[in-house]
């Protein structure tokens, strides 16, 4: 891949995050946090872990080492994760858009949360990241429909016809 594709899929990683964010908006709090069994126990907890992962890995791009996701209890409403995760986007909308293609191949070290060394090259982690968002916005899907709200399409197709003033659905 090239960065100018990096730059346009985490263009549509941060379009499809805030479309999920958005469908969230119409659930109580109670429905917010309720457990539903899920990987994560709630919508939140879903929420908070996708933006933590997200977090977790622009962390060590900048060769920090962290040693714990940020808690799902750090955010006790849709609003304070939002608050966050814009906060969070900016910063890795400008690492992502500052990457050369020289860059792609540079080795990451970095140590896992239980402390375990990695390293490899930074691409794959790229491609992690996105992926892993998707999955997880995915599960948001079935969650809303289990709490009798309506998701939205975070399809990629969707997001490329609505770049290109298309109908989108």
């Amino acid at each position: 891949m090239t960065v100018d594709d990096f730059h346009e899929l985490y263009d549509f990683n941060s379009w499809a995050n805030r479309r999920t964010l958005d469908s969230c908006a119409s659930l109580t709090p109670e429905q917010f946090t309720r457990d539903l069994g899920s990987s994560f126990r709630s919508v939140r907890d879903t929420l908070a872990h996708i933006y933590g992962a997200e977090w977790l890995w622009l962390e060590r791009w900048h060769e920090r080492v962290p040693t714990a996701l940020p808690s799902a209890a750090d955010f006790p409403d849709l609003e304070a994760l939002r608050a966050r995760w814009a906060q969070h986007e900016r910063n890795l909308h400008a690492y992502v858009h500052s990457l050369t293609p020289a860059e792609l191949g540079r080795v990451i070290k970095y140590k896992n949360t239980r402390g375990t060394p990695f390293e490899g090259p930074i691409e794959p982690m790229l491609n992690h990241v996105l992926h892993h968002s998707t999955y997880h916005r995915g599960q948001i899907v079935t969650l809303l429909r289990q709490l009798g709200a309506k998701p939205v399409s975070t399809d990629l197709i969707v997001f490329y016809r609505e770049r290109a003033g298309q109908p989108v659905e």
